[in-house]
């Protein structure tokens, strides 16, 4: 029997076999057009506390890439320096922002992207950057943290005015205003009984019956100023004729004067032309004194009469 093995027969099948499995492997591993990768700085100004390496790159659900890359950023000290790893059929954009975002309740985080304007040009690399900057925006616990700080510093504040409010000094200006407050209830208090709003009820009814009886006087009121007006009017002509009557008698008094002056006195042409002014003068006064003898002895009669004409007029004899 021969027991005599070809070893470079075996050594060649192994090799054979070794680089059938290599070029399986690379088969499978190596990327296809749709899936080439483009790298991306990203900056948080925040902490990335639940972010790791190979942590998701996310867009609305769906896993863009990953982390490649955790570092506090060279130029500046208070930022962190993301690298991620994106696939090259995602259209990021000028318009693009990531925001670190919390996955569940593990305490893990990934970076979610909102790609921005459909019609934003692609993103380009700086002058000086390997790679493009997506810029970031805050995440839910930051602005949270930082509306947390904001209530944080009105409350230290309110407790502080609140303090300074309540010192020893104000307490007592507070205690002080109180008693006084109550004082003036009770005051207020005894002031407004049963009795005294039953006063003040009959005030009200006595100024509403006032009033009514202010507008039933109205129309007497308004014919009031009528009869005075009419009766000032007869009163003014009544002093007109009488004014007119008495320059009649002063011309003649003056005629009078001159011819007695001149020596041409005629007593007979004189009085032809004075007696009858003096007559009609003092016939018009006669008449104006009776009217107001008339008018006083009607109001010293009934002086409502003005107002209301409450007189009942006496009838003559045979009248109805």
């Amino acid at each position: 029997m021969n027991n005599k093995v070809n070893y470079t027969f075996i050594g060649f099948l192994v090799l054979f076999g070794v680089s059938l499995m290599l070029g399986f492997t690379y088969w499978l591993l190596k990327p296809s057009a749709e899936d080439e990768t483009q790298k991306y700085y990203i900056y948080f100004d925040e902490s990335v506390l639940g972010l790791n390496i190979d942590a998701p790159v996310k867009y609305r659900g769906i896993n863009v890439g990953k982390v490649a890359r955790l570092r506090i950023n060279p130029e500046n000290s208070e930022q962190v320096e993301v690298l991620v790893t994106i696939l090259g059929s995602t259209p990021i954009k000028s318009g693009t922002v990531a925001k670190l975002t919390a996955q569940g309740i593990t305490g893990l985080s990934y970076i979610n992207l909102t790609l921005g304007a459909n019609d934003a040009p692609p993103l380009q690399a700086e002058n000086g950057k390997r790679y493009p900057v997506i810029k970031t925006v805050p995440s839910f616990f930051e602005n949270f943290e930082k509306s947390l700080g904001s209530v944080s510093n009105q409350l230290s504040s309110t407790l502080t005015k609140t303090e300074t409010l309540l010192s020893d000094e104000n307490q007592k200006q507070i205690a002080l205003l109180l008693e006084r407050s109550a004082g003036f209830m009770a005051k207020m208090e005894m002031l407004l009984d049963d009795e005294t709003i039953s006063h003040f009820h009959s005030a009200v009814k006595n100024l509403d019956q006032s009033s009514k009886q202010l507008n039933a006087m109205a129309p007497h009121i308004d014919a009031l100023v009528e009869n005075s007006l009419v009766w000032e009017k007869n009163v003014a002509l009544s002093f007109d004729s009488i004014m007119h009557s008495y320059l009649d008698i002063k011309g003649s008094a003056n005629e009078i004067k001159r011819a007695v002056e001149s020596g041409e006195f005629n007593v007979k042409e004189i009085g032809s032309d004075v007696v009858p002014s003096m007559n009609n003068t003092l016939l018009q006064f006669q008449q104006f004194m009776a009217k107001l003898e008339s008018f006083i002895d009607k109001y010293e009669r009934s002086p409502g009469d003005i107002l209301f004409k409450q007189e009942a007029v006496t009838k003559g004899p045979g009248e109805k």
